[in-house]
């Protein structure tokens, strides 16, 4: 990465599974993506409990002594459903407030393979960066090709005019650990030009117009 600018990333938010999935590979590349954040000295942020993918990375970066944040909705407490949170936890009333606060709490955002869940998170922080909201970097870990078939879309609707290329830069994809969170440290966001002009604080009363023919 010699003369490219790096971002200084401490925190990491990671979508996954709170299943295993079927691939044994997937489970490794978690606990490795664990190794790797620790190795890094970059905390991790995620959803909470030990189930599943969740449980594997959260405990990677637990046992490399770096700081592990679960921020879980209060009904998955109930009779320990998702089990022990491997550090510490943040119990909210919603799942839109777990979400907003692990887009505050985090410099990134990595996915592993997951279900719908994985897809929501990593879908409402590419679209809450294309409006503007946040200016952090996004990117899929793609293992055994695992999100091949969403890229694909994802470039289907560039070629569809539904996602501008602009956009389409947003997602960042890699097949090895270490190659993405290199290219989360280089990431340079580029604002739309027009959806900058909204205004996100609590106390704005109104958005300031768009040109409604602007494609998202």
């Amino acid at each position: 990465m010699k003369g490219v600018s790096v971002r200084k990333i401490k925190k990491i938010c990671v979508f996954c599974g709170a299943n295993s999935g079927k691939d044994v590979a997937f489970v490794n590349a978690a606990f490795h993506l664990g190794e790797v954040l620790g190795k890094r000295k970059i905390d991790l942020v995620y959803g909470g409990g030990k189930l599943g993918l969740m449980g594997c990375v959260s405990t990677a970066v637990a046992q490399h002594e770096r700081q592990v944040l679960g921020i879980i909705p209060s009904a998955f407490t109930i009779n320990n459903l998702v089990g022990e949170t491997c550090g510490k936890e943040i119990k909210v009333a919603t799942m839109q407030e777990r979400l907003v606060m692990m887009m505050e709490l985090s410099d990134a955002f990595i996915a592993l393979p997951g279900g719908f869940g994985t897809l929501e998170e990593l879908f409402q922080m590419i679209s809450w960066a294309q409006l503007n909201i946040h200016n952090k970097p996004i990117g899929v870990l793609n293992i055994n090709g695992f999100f091949n078939g969403l890229l694909s879309f994802v470039d289907h609707a560039v070629k569809q005019e539904f996602i501008t290329p602009r956009a389409r830069k947003i997602l960042i994809s890699a097949t090895t650990t270490d190659e993405l969170v290199d290219k989360l440290q280089a990431f340079r966001f580029e604002p739309n030009p027009a959806l900058s002009k909204l205004k996100w604080s609590p106390s704005s009363s109104q958005k300031e117009k768009l040109d409604l023919t602007l494609r998202l």
